[in-house]
């Protein structure tokens, strides 16, 4: 057994029985694959959008619940978020993440389609941060009144957005992944980032995040700073799970483990649509846990756990 496996038994541990969320072969729309999903805490239960695909490549977020953040109570039998129909969203909506503020939630994703050529020897596909939000009352009743949809970096090749849920200094605060690095972006506006500013706040250091590195779930706040779950991609393609502490004040001051806390071991993990992948846009702590919901593979959903206590002792040694 490899080293970093006993570490993920020890720390964070995965639900024995995964994956808690597949692929449904009535459903057209996730009959193939689902995965990465976003995770929130509301109503006595973990509420989860999730990445679904079907026979057609087209990514669209599904809903799911459950009230002791293992078993699945409920499940839309339809999409929950839908491609806008924009030239933008041609291909899908991929990884959401939820954040809430105020009485509104507010779902980041990465919408596939394709760019406005300007020149005909460009890249016409294109994947950017896009943003859109719903009241929480309709988000609880799942009435799919969505706002509208926002593109904060137009036609910049962009992923793994995710908002913090406080301002920093009257600004609303988003990480982004521009190849290969984490960068942080300003905007004293949610629904207009035309004004932000942007710059590199974490970069590839480890062997185990050579080819690049990009946030996970929201931040989640903590006596010891943001905890924030990030991923990294080695010279295999290899996707593991890290670990990071940001300083409550500034969302630049970023301190992160050495070693991942999850890695694909377990064989739903690494077989599957891409091989070798954990890759996480939710997390909620409840009870003093944190449940940690994570992509396997592209093709299924599972979760691990760890005291959260646990994880932020990790930062002490």
């Amino acid at each position: 057994m490899n080293v970093n496996r006993r570490r993920d038994e020890r720390v964070l541990k995965r639900y024995e029985n995964n994956p808690i969320l597949k692929p449904v072969k009535d459903h057209p729309w996730e009959s193939t694959n689902v995965f990465n999903c976003a995770a929130t805490y509301e109503d006595g239960r973990i509420q989860l959008v999730y990445r679904a695909q079907g026979e057609d490549g087209i990514s669209r977020l599904g809903y799911a619940s459950t009230y002791d953040g293992f078993h699945i109570e409920e499940r839309s039998a339809e999409p929950f978020l839908s491609p806008s129909g924009d030239l933008f969203e041609l291909y899908g909506c991929e990884d959401p993440r939820i954040t809430r503020i105020g009485e509104r939630y507010y779902i980041c994703y990465t919408a596939y389609g394709k760019r406005k050529r300007w020149r005909r020897t460009a890249k016409t596909r294109i994947a950017q941060p896009a943003l859109t939000s719903i009241s929480v009352s309709d988000f609880l009743n799942r009435r799919c009144m969505w706002g509208k949809r926002i593109y904060p970096l137009p036609q910049i090749d962009s992923k793994n957005c995710v908002l913090f849920p406080e301002k920093f200094d009257n600004h609303y605060v988003m990480y982004h992944r521009i190849l290969p690095h984490i960068w942080v972006g300003y905007s004293t506006e949610l629904e207009d980032w035309s004004k932000s500013y942007h710059r590199i706040v974490a970069q590839p250091t480890e062997e185990w995040e050579k080819m690049k590195i990009g946030a996970g779930a929201p931040p989640i706040r903590t006596d010891k700073g943001w905890l924030l779950a990030y991923h990294g991609v080695d010279e295999n393609f290899t996707y593991r799970l890290g670990l990071a502490i940001v300083d409550l004040n500034d969302p630049e001051s970023m301190r992160r483990l050495k070693k991942p806390i999850l890695e694909p071991v377990e064989e739903y993990e690494r077989v599957g649509f891409v091989p070798n992948v954990v890759f996480s846009c939710g997390a909620v702590v409840m009870d003093g846990k944190l449940f940690m919901y994570y992509g396997a593979a592209d093709r299924v959903i599972g979760v691990a756990t760890a005291e959260l206590s646990d994880l932020l002792s990790l930062f002490d040694r």
